[in-house]
């Protein structure tokens, strides 16, 4: 296998409790990302927007095999830097707009590994064979609090901080990109997703409904699953499968559409 893809699946939903969504998503061949505004409908819907737009942007370049992948690296990892200050901009005009914002999660698929660019708490996890991993880490308080053991998992879902984040892309200048590299394995099965679904199922349910082998399928279920649980947020999910066969996709979803 010379080159890996993402060959994916995914899709993007209101929900039942909200008029109008404010996720935002990218699917390509080699690029795939899913980003979950806030600061209300409009403010959010544009803060995603403008971080998905900027990364399809960015994909010739990324996805370009005669630039090397130290300098891929790189822009992958300051596109954070330009997407933040894009949202000030924007926000500077519309000062209604102000104290938007939004998460990100993306994969990038460089020579044979994929690279993780992240900040907020939408996640990304990986189903090698049996075993279900999640690879981001939320920016999250409530993750602090775990991370220091000041409260256990089973307080996380009444806790009054829930849902506040340490880090997001609100153009403040303030955002402390990490780029993380795994290794790719044909076979591997990736999922992206806003909290919409990982705030709603539990990990086994995740588990359970990601290993379906048809993508089209494990998507619907996935969905399915959180608005039978009520789907108090957006949802949006991307699963997506590492494949040598070459994928020539480009699909907005979402607010960015």
């Amino acid at each position: 296998m010379s080159a890996i893809y993402f060959q994916s699946s995914a899709r993007s939903a209101d929900g039942l409790h909200r008029s109008g969504n404010e996720d935002s998503a990218f699917v390509s061949g080699q690029l795939i990302a899913v980003a979950d505004g806030m600061g209300g409908h409009a403010g959010g819907e544009v803060a995603s927007r403008i971080a998905i737009q900027s990364l399809q942007k960015l994909t010739p370049v990324l996805t370009n095999p005669e630039i090397d992948s130290d300098s891929v690296e790189d822009l992958l990892l300051n596109s954070l830097f330009t997407i933040d200050s894009e949202i000030g901009e924007y926000a500077d005009e519309a000062t209604e707009l102000r104290g938007m914002g939004t998460t990100l999660t993306a994969l990038l698929v460089i020579d044979r590994n994929v690279a993780l660019l992240h900040i907020g708490d939408s996640r990304c996890y990986r189903l090698r064979g049996n075993s279900l991993e999640q690879l981001s880490n939320d920016h999250t308080v409530i993750q602090e609090l775990l991370e220091q053991g000041a409260i256990s998992q089973s307080e996380v879902a009444d806790h009054p901080q829930r849902s506040v984040l340490t880090q997001a892309l609100m153009g403040q200048g303030t955002v402390v990109p990490v780029l993380q590299m795994y290794e790719a394995k044909e076979k591997d099965r990736f999922l992206l997703c806003s909290d919409g679904l990982s705030t709603v199922l539990t990990e086994k349910e995740i588990k359970s409904l990601l290993k379906k082998s048809d993508k089209d399928e494990a998507v619907k279920a996935l969905i399915d699953a959180t608005y039978i649980n009520g789907a108090p947020d957006n949802v949006t999910i991307i699963v997506a499968d590492i494949t040598g066969d070459e994928i020539s996709t480009n699909q907005l979803l979402g607010a960015a559409q």
